[in-house]
């Protein structure tokens, strides 16, 4: 007897051992698969290569690009118009797309609080339990006869999953790369909105420029018409000619239904994109000349445009997710530990509960090693394989993308600069020819036709000119939204865990992965 109870101290020492050991094991084991770290910054000096127009004329009030450390948060300040800065805060405030990413970033942050909890605190629960029982004599040995009682238990029980190899450590990971993802495409979906309503309030004041402008050469027709008409009546011109006016006239006027509608459903757009119905607000009337078209415009360094781009930073924390994914997968191969305790009462009699000799305790530890599963849980770690390489392609085709725009942004400002300054030449040479021609067509000495030629070519160059100068500010919009929006630069407390991020990827060195 006593030889066995030696043995089982010995036993119960070696498991103690055992388990003290499995714990420290837990505590400093490193996470099993690999250890990501953010992308690094493509090391290129300049956005393109591509060969720009060697035509020197350009307008005077062309934008140009300035070398800058940052973008401001609130860029479409550039403008100088608070009409736009009203209108974009509170786009900004009661947009429903803002909202709904906010609660989709509040919904993964509980997640994320949730899972490291279960974690990292072990599960502790409480039980009281009534059972009323019967039970025949065979089972104490006895025959015939049955009894019948009450079992009353009161318990607290513990259980922990030790994290041995750092699946848990893993999925956490990829709790918080879902974090940081929605925290940037909340920046992402900030950036879109306001440059959404800069460029529609800018199209709006376009529109309404047209119109205007159309306005003013359905005026200078009629009254031409006027003056054909009594032309006609006495005799100098021939009916044709008359008809032809009136044609030319009714031709221009059907240009005017078409640019109201495209205004009235710019103004829809713009009232849906600040948060309310078309019918439930009156929006102000934007125009190009109230609007200052900036003379210079920042422009950071081509190896800080990742890290400014918000959806360059979001693809990066897919790939985040893809290769914690992969650890999960990989500490799936390895042994699990699970450590259990319990504490109560057990009575037959309620009153009795709670007194002495009424204790039950039990502790449990179970390990479990995956031994064979058809092959399941490597083709598992495969598929994770195949979807970090995945998502580190989608990562590079966003750089490509961020890049590209920029290039596209910098070459539409020198572009739209050049046209808007021709188109500027040929508005006055249109002008001075029209006027000409009038004075001719008065005297007699052109045609009708010349003096139609001479208005629809004036025509042409009044709206080219105020759709380029539109253009120019609409790239430069584009270029500050290309190059990130400055959303690290904002101060309002939902952009506190994207700022924090920002900050991390701009000090965090950047080794290659493992």
């Amino acid at each position: 007897m006593q030889r066995l109870e030696k043995y089982a101290l010995r036993k119960n020492k070696r498991i103690g051992h055992l388990i003290r050991f499995l714990l420290a094991v837990a505590l400093s084991a490193c996470a099993v698969g690999p250890d990501f770290h953010p992308s690094p910054s493509p090391t290129v000096m300049r956005y393109s290569n591509e060969h720009l127009s060697d035509n020197s004329a350009t307008a005077a009030e062309q934008p140009k690009p300035i070398p800058s450390d940052t973008i401001p948060a609130q860029w479409w300040h550039l403008f100088a118009s608070k009409a736009l800065d009203q209108l974009v805060r509170q786009g900004l405030a009661h947009s429903p797309t803002l909202t709904a990413a906010q609660a989709r970033l509040e919904a993964t942050r509980e997640t994320l609080n949730a899972n490291t909890g279960a974690l990292y605190s072990p599960a502790l629960d409480g039980s009281l339990n009534s059972n009323r029982r019967k039970v025949i004599g065979a089972t104490f040995g006895r025959s015939g006869g049955s009894s019948i009682y009450t079992v009353h238990t009161a318990a607290v029980s513990v259980s922990y999953a030790l994290d041995l190899f750092g699946g848990g450590r893993r999925w956490l990971e990829y709790g918080q790369a879902q974090v940081d993802y929605d925290a940037l495409e909340l920046q992402a979906a900030r950036v879109t909105l306001s440059a959404n309503i800069v460029t529609t309030a800018i199209a709006a004041a376009s529109l309404r420029a047209q119109i205007k402008a159309l306005q003013q050469i359905i005026a200078a027709e009629a009254e031409q018409l006027t003056v054909t008409e009594k032309q006609f009546e006495i005799g100098v011109i021939a009916k044709a000619d008359l008809l032809s006016q009136r044609a030319a006239l009714a031709q221009t006027r059907t240009r005017m239904p078409a640019l109201q509608k495209t205004l009235a459903q710019t103004r829809h757009r713009l009232a849906t994109l600040i948060g309310v119905l078309p019918g439930a607000v009156k929006l102000p009337e934007f125009h190009l000349d109230a609007m200052t078209l900036p003379h210079a415009l920042p422009l950071t360094l081509p190896s800080a445009l990742t890290r400014q781009r918000p959806d360059v930073q979001a693809a990066d924390a897919l790939l985040h997710e893809a290769s914690a994914q992969v650890g999960v997968a990989t500490a799936n191969l390895y042994p699990q530990l699970n450590l259990s305790a319990s504490y109560g009462s057990s009575a037959i009699r309620l009153a009795d509960l709670f007194s002495a000799g009424s204790t039950v305790w039990g502790v449990g530890a179970g390990l479990v090693q995956p031994l064979f599963h058809g092959g399941e849980l490597r083709a598992k770690r495969r598929a994770a394989v195949a979807r970090y390489q995945e998502a580190a392609a989608q990562y590079r085709t966003s750089v490509l993308t961020a890049f590209r725009e920029v290039a596209d942004a910098l070459l539409a400002l020198e572009m739209d600069g050049e046209n808007l300054a021709l188109q500027q030449r040929a508005e006055q040479l249109t002008a001075q020819t029209l006027d000409l021609v009038h004075q001719q067509h008065r005297q007699g000495a052109v045609s009708l036709l010349t003096l139609l030629d001479a208005q629809r070519q004036y025509q042409q160059t009044r709206i080219g000119l105020i759709q380029a100068r539109a253009a120019l500010y609409s790239d430069s919009a584009a270029l500050m939204v290309a190059l990130g929006g400055g959303w690290w630069n904002q101060t309002t407390p939902d952009a506190a865990n994207a700022n924090a991020i920002h900050h991390q990827m701009v000090t965090t060195q950047h080794p290659t992965r493992k």
